[in-house]
């Protein structure tokens, strides 16, 4: 991810919005819409996703409470909630996994018109220009061009779903129902019509003034050449929508054209490969690239495009898998608020009367942060503009202080519920993989080794406090008290979500449902801090935009994984690398090298489902640990978020920060040798893994 640019326009979360309140234009120059149909449905399957699984989770909890062997108080409670909750949640999860595939679409088509797809920042580099206009120009294009394919290829398994094997249009088959009776089709054609929606909102985006010169604003016949472009794209989606809903064997003169081109299936391949690399690298977001790049690998070896999408819906359709956007709708929910003041205030009533004692506090205040948000960056936007002064108010260097903070933001990833850890489970368990790996397990094993990097890092802080003759507060046990006391409803929340699943009472949905309900209860009735219509529906939105942005993404590279596995790279993989390589430690080394700087061009969650499946076996072959390979993948990539030219904390610090990235090379290099050293630490001695592990037998 470290590579990758969550594009974030305001100075914070909070800074943004205020801004998207005062204004009606976008960055992108297009207006913003007053009542956007997708914000007010995200809003609502947001809080249907909330509310849903935590009901099932009470109705859980109560009936173990209800049970004859209990005492007779917790019987009594326990009937009592069965009495007032619904009777039958068996739909409950089903209905779950489908409003996480809208919010994930719908959520895709908002970042499409925000910009917050993860992209490369090439455009960072680029001074303002005609050079910079058409990198956006070909960027747009690849965009389109891709997103009304994706059109088609789900339209044919939607279409499939429908009608069989969908060739037979016309004739009833037996349609898969939802409880309720409600096709399952129905739910399927998110999928299009976002593909779709995305289409033509970027044509919009690519036509509108701020994307052209000034010359071009003024003139009418350009005017008229945007509004013709528009039309044509427009009409080139509805054609990708009708074949999508017709196909292609009932279209004579498509499939006279299709036949015609097959002797270029190769060139046509190529070539389209290489034009969507170049996008890549101009910026593309990169689940279009990849998108792109894997439908033509299914075009060039005869394999149906539609295979795409049937791998996305898989995906969403995985039991664990809603867990992620109810976990970052409650990460927002706490970095919306004034949480972060808050555990400031509790973590500096400890750590204050050290030397550097501030910046520790800042070093364990954004690993909280992070545990939860996950490796977005949404701890830089959130906590910057609060801990960048108070370091540099208490005599810390300006250079450190941005270094630190810049640092701070990844670490707290292998920490529960931690987002990358709970879908590098998912994916180095699949079916047929050779080295599963449970979540729970992943959590115990992190635990050491995230607590080493965090004290790597806050024992340099120390050593710049010293020498920078930063003040100490004196230790206050009443201070200290209060602090906590007025921080105890958001140090709780981790409990809340691990405490159900851990003990069993619930499953990792429902604690997942569980915390962010607690969270949105906890800011909107208790602290008071979001407020219900002003406030909740911007956060929602922002939320599901980020949860767009990664859903896209892994659907489209569980597809590319998904190739790769039916080509048998993995088995040619670890062939070669058992040709090449003997020594387990050499392989290590290699390793940490590799997922280093893959994890600083590939986003995390892109580079955990296209990488896992190709390294998971090597553990076999070189007799490491599963669990053990887990950190070291998860601990390289959260080092890579610091390693130039640009790694993720890089570009969000310049951009929040307003400074040249080469300046911030410069004050995040120690932090990223200090890292270094702890993942090597973490890679050659197993048991800073394994020992926790074995001591509770798991």
């Amino acid at each position: 991810m470290c590579a990758m640019a969550l594009i974030e326009t305001d100075e914070d979360l909070r800074s943004e919005k205020i801004s998207n309140r005062t204004s009606d234009v976008l960055p992108s120059g297009i207006p913003l819409p007053k009542s956007p149909v997708e914000s007010i449905l995200i809003a609502l399957l947001a809080l249907f996703m909330l509310v849903v699984p935590t009901l099932s989770s009470l109705h859980r909890i109560a009936s173990k409470l209800a049970e004859p062997e209990h005492s007779a108080w917790m019987v009594k409670i326990g009937n009592a909630l069965l009495f007032l909750l619904p009777k039958d949640l068996t739909w409950a999860s089903v209905y779950t996994q489908h409003a996480t595939l809208w919010i994930g679409f719908l959520g895709a088509v908002l970042a499409t018109v925000l910009g917050k797809h993860l992209g490369l920042a090439t455009m960072h580099f680029m001074k303002p220009g005609r050079l910079r206009k058409f990198a956006e120009t070909y960027s747009h294009l690849i965009f389109i061009s891709v997103s009304m394919f994706l059109c088609y290829a789900s339209l044919r398994f939607v279409m499939a779903d429908r009608f069989g094997d969908g060739s037979d249009i016309g004739q009833e088959a037996i349609i898969d129902l939802l409880p309720g009776g409600i096709p399952k089709w129905w739910s399927e054609l998110v999928i299009p019509i976002a593909f779709a929606l995305m289409a033509i909102r970027t044509t919009f985006i690519m036509t509108a003034p701020a994307s052209l010169s000034s010359i071009a604003k003024k003139s009418l016949l350009k005017t008229s050449m945007r509004w013709a472009i528009r039309v044509v794209f427009f009409l080139l989606v509805l054609c990708f929508f009708y074949v999508g809903v017709v196909s292609v064997e009932k279209m004579p003169k498509l499939l006279k054209f299709m036949t015609a081109i097959e002797p270029f299936r190769n060139t046509l391949k190529l070539t389209g490969l290489s034009l969507v690399g170049i996008g890549f690298l101009l910026g593309t977001p990169i689940f279009v690239s990849i998108a792109g790049i894997t439908m033509l690998f299914f075009f060039g070896d005869g394999i149906t495009i539609a295979a795409l999408p049937v791998e996305t819906f898989r995906l969403v359709m995985q039991s664990t898998l809603p867990a992620i956007p109810l976990l970052t709708i409650a990460g927002y929910i706490l970095a919306s608020g004034k949480a972060a003041q808050r555990l400031v205030r509790a973590y500096k009533s400890i750590f204050g009367w050290m030397p550097g004692g501030v910046a520790i506090m800042a070093v364990f205040v954004c690993a909280a942060f992070t545990t939860f948000t996950g490796a977005s960056g949404v701890t830089i936007l959130a906590l910057g503009g609060l801990i960048f002064p108070a370091l540099v108010k208490e005599k810390y260097p300006q250079g450190f202080s941005l270094g630190l903070v810049t640092a701070a933001g990844s670490l707290g990833m292998l920490f529960p519920p931690s987002l990358p850890v709970l879908l590098y489970a998912l994916t180095a368990s699949a079916p047929g993989s050779e080295a599963p790996v449970g979540m729970d397990q992943l959590y115990i094993g992190g635990l050491i080794p995230g607590i080493l990097m965090i004290l790597l890092v806050a024992l340099y802080a120390v050593f710049r406090g010293i020498r920078s003759n930063a003040p100490r507060q004196v230790f206050n046990i009443r201070e200290m008290l209060s602090a906590f006391w007025a921080a105890k409803w958001d140090l709780l929340l981790p409990f809340i979500v691990l405490v159900p699943y851990v003990t069993g009472l619930a499953t990792i949905i429902e604690s997942s449902a569980l915390g962010a309900t607690y969270a949105l209860l906890v800011s909107l009735l208790i602290q008071r801090d979001v407020r219900p219509l002003q406030d909740l529906p911007f956060v929602m939105v922002q939320a599901s935009t980020l949860i767009g942005a990664v859903l896209a993404l892994l659907g489209v590279c569980l597809g590319l994984t998904a190739y790769l596995i039916d080509i048998q790279l993995p088995t040619k993989l670890v062939a070669w690398v058992q040709a090449h390589i003997q020594s387990q430690w050499v392989f290590l080394l290699v390793l940490n090298g590799i997922l280093l700087v893959l994890g600083s061009v590939l986003e995390i969650y892109s580079a955990i489902l296209i990488l896992v499946p190709l390294v998971a076996p090597l553990a076999i072959v070189y007799h490491i640990d599963p669990v053990h390979l887990g950190v070291i993948f998860l601990s390289n990539l959260e080092l890579g978020f610091l390693l130039p030219p640009v790694g993720l904390n890089l570009l969000l610090a310049a951009n929040r920060f307003k400074r040249p990235l080469p300046q911030l090379y410069k004050h995040a290099l120690p932090f990223l040798l200090i890292m270094t050293v702890g993942v090597l630490i973490i890679t050659y001695f197993e048991g800073a893994t394994t020992w926790l592990l074995h001591l509770l037998k798991k």
